[in-house]
Formats: structure tokens, C-alpha cells, sequence
């Protein structure tokens, strides 16, 4: 469908109600992909809505019998459109996205924030740590900086590296960073995971890479086509990343620090392949597992 065509479908909304269900309904039946970030057609109608009408989502009812002007419509109408018919990412259309209760600028430079790991960082992965105790903490693929951020919040006294193969992604993790006011505290360096760390320790490792395997690429809602393929993709079994952080983590841990890591839909080969590793699987909030820590020797 051309953009003209979209326009002209809504030639009779006229309330902030009516854009609503418009959204709502046409998202649904295009069966839009929602796991980057909002989990439902009305949550992602509500977040494009109100964020291109300076609003917040929690606002909208209060102002649904409110009328577009003309050059809210517009705006609105192209959020939509790029939504549902293009299949960009909400994040990337209104180039914002929320990780650990922060705000987060976002687009197609980087991988849209969430992680298994974002209810360990808020709890300061105990019982394995004590936040005072922390003093230099690492991520392996920072992409946009978020869980960097959340890390260095979490962990008040504690310096942290946020390193990324990507020149881009830095760019958009060194704004971030200065929004939040942690240029002091947060050293962004370009390195594949630790080529550029020689002889450094670090108390926590964290890191969420890329671990969707081969055939799992290939089966990905059209919305991810939009995310940078560096940061998802890792080889037949998932495994590319995943193998060499937990063969050269123990080097760069202080004694008794830990790596915690990701895994995602990788978990089962890391098991299958490599029970070696004497990982301790998270079990998230949510239920499920996906994520695991590896513990340094004391």
C-alpha cells in the first residue's frame, strides 16, 4: 500500500480516540510483530500516538476526545504507516526506547534495548555481588549503551567499560551516556569483545550478544530486518559469541567476580555442546531461563 492510499483510509478520524482505533485495529490485523519492546498492537498504537502528539502513553485517555490539527495528523498518520506497512520498530520510529526505567535514544544503528538480564541488573546480580564491593564492571557489545547506563546507576562507586566491534553503535551509546550524565564514569572503546583489553580485571562481566542461529535468522518477523544483522546473527548454532566470552572471560575476572550472560534461544546448544562450563541459570521473573552466570575462583 503507497502512502497516499494510507492517508485516505483515515480521511474521517478526527479524535485522538478515533487515530487510537485505527491503529489498534489495523495493527492487529496486520499481525505486527510487538517483541522489541511494546508487547501489544494497543500498547504500540498508544506509545506512537502519544509520543507524536508530545504526550505520554498513560495520557492518551484523558485526551481522547481531542482533535488533530492538520499537521498532527500528518505526523501521526506517518508513524503508522511506517508501523504497519513498512514494519519499522516503534523504537526506531520515534527513536527512543526504555531499558531498566530509563529513557534511551535508539535508531537503526543498534539493537533495540531489552534483555534477559535487565532484573539482575536491578537487583545487582545477588546474592553473587555486593554493590559496594563493585568497583570496575565490563560490557561486551554495549550497542546503545542502556544496560552500561544501568549498570553504572546500579553500581553507584564503580567505573565501567562498554565496548562495541561497531564505530556506530558507540556513536549512539556516547549519546546516551552523556544524556544521562556519565561521561566520567563510563569509557566507551571499540573491541571485539577483549581484543582491546589486555591486563585489565573487572569485578562484572556482563554481556548480551548475538546468539540467534542460522535457521532462526532466517524465520525472523520483517521487524527485525531493521536491526543491525551484526548484533543478532551468530553462525549455524548460535554459539560464535557466546563461546569465546566464556572461554576468555576468567582472565579478565577479578577472583570472585562473575560473568553474566545472555543466551537466549542458544541456551539449549550452549547445554548440549558444552556442558563444561559450570554456568548457574537465572530463572527471570517472567519465568524462563536464557541467561546464565559463570563464577570466578576466590
Amino acid at each position: 500500500m503507497r502512502w497516499q492510499e494510507y492517508r485516505e483510509l483515515a480521511a474521517g478520524l478526527e479524535s485522538i480516540e478515533d487515530f487510537w482505533r485505527f491503529a489498534y485495529s489495523r495493527f492487529a490485523r496486520a499481525q505486527i510483530d510487538c517483541s522489541q519492546g511494546y508487547q501489544t498492537p494497543k500498547a504500540e498504537a498508544a506509545a506512537l500516538l502519544a509520543r507524536r502528539l508530545n504526550l505520554e502513553p498513560e495520557e492518551l485517555p484523558d485526551w481522547t476526545r481531542a482533535r488533530l490539527s492538520p499537521a498532527e495528523r500528518e505526523t501521526v498518520l506517518a508513524a503508522f504507516f511506517q508501523r504497519e506497512i513498512l514494519r519499522r520498530p516503534t523504537a526506531y520510529i520515534l527513536q527512543e526506547a526504555w531499558f531498566a526505567g530509563l529513557r534511551f535514544y535508539v535508531d537503526e544503528r543498534v539493537l533495540i534495548p531489552r534483555s534477559l538480564l535487565e532484573p539482575f541488573i536491578e537487583a545487582g546480580f545477588a546474592p553473587w555481588l555486593q554493590a559496594d564491593r563493585v568497583a570496575r564492571i565490563l560490557e561486551i557489545g554495549t550497542g546503545s549503551g542502556c544496560m552500561a547506563v544501568a549498570l553504572a546507576q546500579r553500581f553507584p562507586q564503580a567505573a565501567v567499560d562498554a565496548v562495541d566491534v561497531s564505530a556506530d553503535a558507540l556513536a549512539v551509546a556516547a549519546l546516551n551516556v552523556a544524556a544521562h550524565g556519565l561521561e566520567e564514569r563510563i569509557r566507551l572503546l571499540q573491541s571485539d569483545l577483549f581484543a582491546a583489553l589486555a591486563g585489565q580485571r573487572y569485578d562484572l562481566i556482563v554481556s548480551n550478544p548475538p546468539y540467534v542461529d542460522a535457521a532462526a535468522m532466517a524465520a525472523l518477523p520483517p521487524e527485525y530486518c531493521h536491526e543491525p544483522r551484526l548484533a543478532l546473527a551468530a553462525g549455524a548454532d548460535g554459539l560464535d559469541c557466546l563461546l569465546p566470552l566464556l572461554r576468555e572471560a576468567p582472565a579478565y575476572l577479578q577472583p570472585g567476580g562473575i560473568l553474566a550472560l545472555e543466551t537466549g534461544d542458544a541456551e539449549e546448544a550452549l547445554l548440549t555442546q558444552h556442558p563444561e562450563f559450570p554456568l548457574i541459570w537465572l530463572e527471570h521473573p517472567a519465568g524462563g531461563y536464557g541467561a546464565c552466570v559463570l563464577l570466578a575462583e576466590s
